[in-house]
């Protein structure tokens, strides 16, 4: 069996052109998002990432032009000495700091045989649109460009090395316009890559925490370069790119849900309804719950306390997840949408716009309704993950965001 990880030759900014590179990922802006964050910044990763902003607008995304633009800027911005490939393959310490929040996780290129087998551990469902986009961008590339977020159980051999490897000075440190700090340190030294490889063989698992259609796209390229005759097991397409970080650094923040209309109830017997399956106290702040199967409820103005009792709570995984819990003791029996994924009478608003977010959806009239949910933890998502069971939509929000731009995987 091959490595769980290896060390790789990365494609980054070279000295001094970090700033001028790195961008937010690729999925979190549309097109006339991405053309105005890149307006006045020729080497913006964005034209790599979404290198329709350097077509007409209007150019349809998945078009084949857009694929080559990518790769063309790409191409422009090694030509020109914006990216330089390093020589030798390294493990790289990287660090995200936003606000009090600090995380220092691992870059390094993850097994396409451990995806397979499961021992790189899912909890999504994917889009076949966005799969197919990214083995398109994958190949016109020929490397991968947008890292998959991996997190593993804390492991004293890792952090150490990688705590110790922070207290230097970063060979890269960018703050990006959200305001989140991105530092970067290369691990070159033979003996740390040596201990970090073993250390991560020894695990029985990693798992996904987000780029769930970026991993199994590399999954399929690796198979499709296989199927023609390509080397397998340690050629470069048979990893892809990621960056690891420990279970008890993650954070995921609460994913919310507003909801357009009360299904035919009255306030009144809507409140009377929820109050049959939770303990229900009005209360006169906002409420963020800080504990499971807690929930606040904004409905008129109003602010209400949800709690569900502990004999309601099934052991199953997925069924004792916020979002389950939510939506099998109201949203489905009471407000009658028992499809999350396509009932448009439901949005989700992720836990960075803050309870304000939702006072403010339901207030302009738009929802009837807002709640609330205490946020996901790395614990039932890997608890879902090792039972090979999906999570339903929108349970989980990471911040902060990786960037793209400050480290690739070439294929060799």
């Amino acid at each position: 069996m091959p490595s769980l990880i290896l060390p790789f030759r990365a494609l980054r900014p070279v000295e001094g052109r970090a700033d001028d590179v790195v961008a937010p990922p690729y999925d979190v802006m549309n097109a006339d998002e991405a053309r105005a964050m890149a307006e006045g910044r020729p080497w913006s990763f964005l034209h790599i990432s979404r290198p329709e902003i350097d077509l007409p607008q209007g150019t349809d995304p998945y078009a084949p032009e857009v694929y080559s633009k990518a790769r063309e800027n790409l191409d422009h911005m090694i030509a020109e000495s914006i990216l330089k490939r390093d020589d030798t393959a390294c493990y790289y310490a990287y660090r995200l700091v936003m606000g009090e929040h600090v995380q220092t996780g691992l870059v390094a290129v993850a097994s396409v045989d451990a995806y397979d087998i499961n021992r790189v551990r899912k909890h999504e469902l994917t889009r076949p649109q966005k799969e197919d986009d990214r083995v398109r961008q994958i190949e016109a590339l020929n490397a991968q460009t947008g890292p998959v977020f991996l997190s593993y159980r804390a492991d004293t051999v890792v952090d150490t090395i990688l705590l110790e490897t922070s207290k230097t000075t970063p060979d890269v440190d960018v703050t990006a316009a959200d305001g989140v700090q991105h530092s970067l340190w290369v691990i070159s030294d033979t003996v740390a890559i040596e201990k970090l490889t073993g250390a991560f063989d020894a695990m029985d698992a990693v798992y996904v925490a987000d780029g769930h259609h970026r991993s199994a796209a590399a999954s399929r390229v690796a198979h499709s370069r296989r199927e023609q005759g390509a080397a397998g097991t340690e050629a470069s397409h048979d990893y892809f790119l990621s960056v690891l970080f420990p279970h008890d650094q993650v954070q995921i923040l609460d994913y919310n849900r507003v909801i357009r209309d009360l299904n035919g109830l009255d306030e009144s017997a809507f409140l009377d309804a929820v109050a049959q399956n939770f303990v229900v106290n009005e209360s006169a702040d906002s409420v963020k719950p800080h504990s499971p199967a807690e929930f606040g409820m904004y409905l008129a103005g109003n602010w209400y306390h949800l709690a569900l009792p502990p004999e309601k709570i099934p052991q199953d995984p997925v069924a004792r997840l916020e979002v389950s819990l939510l939506g099998d003791n109201l949203i489905d029996p009471i407000l009658g949408i028992t499809d999350q994924r396509r009932d448009n009478r439901i949005d989700f608003v992720g836990g960075i716009r803050g309870m304000e977010g939702l006072e403010a959806r339901v207030d302009s009239g738009e929802m009837a309704v807002a709640f609330s949910l205490y946020a996901t933890t790395m614990e039932a998502l890997m608890a879902v993950a090792d039972a090979d069971e999906i999570m339903p939509p929108k349970t989980t929000w990471f911040e902060p965001k990786l960037a793209d731009g400050l480290i690739s995987h070439v294929l060799d």
